[in-house]
């Protein structure tokens, strides 16, 4: 009670703002992580990691073709579900463009919207088949990924499409050219991370995206519409599969039948080794990029530094298990945070 003639001390209610840790911990950690394999390859082969650009050069641009695709598997894992399909996706569509450009004669343009618009009505079947019909996602993308690679074997009848910057000049333009000593898939990649980062940080639908993956029932009773977010992460998926199916194409300067079958581990690794749960309800592309780039740089930092080849595997599973146990102790401690305001 205030003393006579005082005035009353005004109580501070306000709540603390959450801390660094709170707020970027699983960032900061897989970024710890990174820079400390990085800082293992420079004093395992300094000379190499110093003054050799062609090793940044080189998994600069082969990382993104399955780093892509991984930016937008996290909109779908937040969510609570898995999308297997997309290396037949980036087949499928990379298909579609060849039939359209090379078979038919349209111009490139047209060919690349086609592909795109194939990458759309892919994860639109993935989306209404798991999200409208609530079948698990984990066994319908298995299903449709032999769909969609039977259907674009059939299509282009197992042969393959040479895609050299002679027959594609504004293709490799596009997608294969170096600009300002940086390769343009880096540049797309980091592109593609901007816009991904502002759609699921700042948009309606990135927090719905959070609400669905944290609780679907909560969700609905927010008047969320469960069905639709699911049904456009899958959508998202599908495009940005078909164009990582291109860039690794026109990388190749040939499109294979078998375009995408080696990608799908790297980019769920890079998923969850960025600190997405798997449970759904917390992910971060930031996480994703960077954990991309740490899978991409491993094979040529181990082949660097003059170590067999075999090691590869035992690198990449040590990483990821060092990885999750770190994220487990920092989410651990910021949940302990947050109950104890400590």
């Amino acid at each position: 009670m205030a003393e006579a003639g005082l005035p009353a001390k005004p109580s501070d209610n306000r709540v603390a703002p959450p801390s660094l840790l709170v707020r970027y911990g699983s960032q900061l950690g897989i970024i710890g992580v990174g820079l400390a394999m990085w800082l293992g390859f420079v004093i395992a082969a300094p000379r190499v990691f110093f003054s050799d650009l062609d090793i940044y050069r080189a998994f600069a641009e082969t990382t993104p073709q399955f780093g892509i695709v991984a930016l937008s598997l996290t909109f779908v894992v937040i969510t609570g579900e898995i999308d297997l399909s997309f290396p037949s996706v980036m087949a499928l569509g990379t298909a579609a463009f060849c039939l359209v450009t090379a078979h038919a004669g349209a111009p490139w343009w047209v060919g690349l919207v086609c592909a795109l618009a194939t990458g759309a009505v892919c994860g639109l079947v993935n989306g209404l088949l798991v999200a409208a019909l609530n079948i698990p996602s984990l066994v319908i993308t298995i299903g449709t990924q032999f769909l969609f690679r039977g259907l674009e074997l059939v299509l282009m009848n197992g042969t393959g499409v040479p895609l050299t910057a002679d027959q594609y000049p504004e293709m490799h333009a596009l997608l294969r050219e170096t600009y300002f000593g940086v390769p343009v898939q880096t540049m797309w990649m980091v592109a593609i991370l901007i816009a991904e980062w502002v759609l699921l940080n700042r948009t309606q639908f990135g927090a719905h995206v959070f609400l669905v993956g944290d609780n679907q029932i909560s969700a609905r009773l927010m008047g969320v519409n469960v069905a639709k977010v699911k049904i456009k992460a899958f959508v998202l998926v599908g495009v940005t599969a078909v164009f990582a199916g291109l860039l690794s194409s026109i990388y190749g300067y040939y499109f294979w039948p078998s375009t995408g079958e080696g990608s799908l581990l790297n980019t769920i690794a890079s998923v969850f080794l960025g600190g997405t749960s798997v449970f759904g309800g917390t992910g971060s592309v930031v996480g994703t990029f960077v954990a991309s780039f740490i899978i991409g740089a491993i094979n040529a930092g181990i082949v660097s530094a003059g170590i067999n080849a075999f090691y590869t595997q035992l690198a990449f599973g040590l990483v990821i298990v060092i990885s999750v146990v770190l994220q487990t102790l920092i989410d651990r401690r910021i949940r302990r945070q947050s109950l104890t305001g400590r």
